[in-house]
């Protein structure tokens, strides 16, 4: 019996992390890969206008923290005093926002 819990709560544990996994994907597609791109290298047209860094890059990747990721996320980046990207932090959760910052990782190569 204990066994039989055990395996039951590995799977569920396993199937809410794939879960969080899918919603980062596509929350991405939703709202990031315009500019960004699905493959976030910001090889888009809105991306090129608006100078947007390849997240595939490591050093680019480096040049940021978590924190500085979902704060950018939440509130938004301003660049001589324009909007570079609107903020999100209306539209999506904390939880949501750091699902899209693990998934900004996983560009990373």
């Amino acid at each position: 019996m204990k066994r039989k819990a055990f395996l039951f709560m590995m799977v569920m544990m396993t199937s809410a992390g794939m879960a969080v996994a899918a919603d980062a994907t596509g929350l991405w597609n939703q709202h990031c890969a315009s500019c960004h791109g699905k493959d976030g290298t910001g090889n888009t047209t809105m991306g090129k206008k608006n100078g947007v860094k390849d997240y595939t890059d490591a050093k680019v990747q480096a040049a940021f923290s978590d924190g500085e990721a979902a704060k950018a996320i939440k509130e938004g980046v301003k660049e001589n005093g324009k909007d570079k990207m609107k903020p999100f932090g209306e539209k999506l959760s904390d939880a949501d926002i750091k699902a899209l910052v693990a998934y900004i990782r996983s560009f990373k190569k």
